[in-house]
């Protein structure tokens, strides 16, 4: 694998990572290791709200992994992958960079993701609001009444 990825110009930088540069931009190649041997290699895409890199990333990381005679997997879908997965690949990509964006707050996941606050006030101070005008419509009434009849 390590020949087919530096035939393909994978660059090793300082910090032992590697980079596979693509036309869509960088993936980030490293090691799966299990009880110290390694067992795979490890394609990373930045989490964004674009598609077009991971597209990429699996249509170059399948035929890698024909060349090489193995199993390009994605683990969140849970199978092996094609060149023709790279949409449903997609897909979950971009579902867990909202995810990400939204829910964890990873600004640089998708920063799309951030609506603008709503308008107006919110629903639940606008029925706190109208109960406590409820309540102080049933005092004076109760109050002019009791007046009445005490007068």
């Amino acid at each position: 694998m390590d020949a087919l990825l530096s035939e393909r110009g994978v660059l090793a930088r300082p910090d032992g990572q590697r980079i596979w540069r693509l036309k869509s931009g960088d993936v980030e190649v490293g090691l799966v290791r299990e009880n110290g041997e390694v067992i795979a290699t490890e394609l990373r895409v930045p989490l964004s709200d674009k598609t077009e890199l991971v597209r990429e990333a699996v249509e170059e990381g399948a035929t890698l992994a024909t060349a090489a005679e193995a199993r390009l997997i994605d683990p969140q879908l849970g199978r092996s992958l094609t060149a023709n997965d790279s949409g449903a690949v997609a897909d979950q990509f971009l579902r867990t960079a909202r995810y990400a964006g939204e829910m964890m707050g990873v600004s640089e996941a998708v920063a799309a993701s951030y609506a603008a606050p709503p308008e107006g006030m919110p629903v639940g101070f606008k029925v706190l609001l109208a109960l406590a005008g409820g309540g102080f419509l049933l005092y004076l009434l109760v109050s002019s009444l009791l007046e009445k009849l005490g007068g």
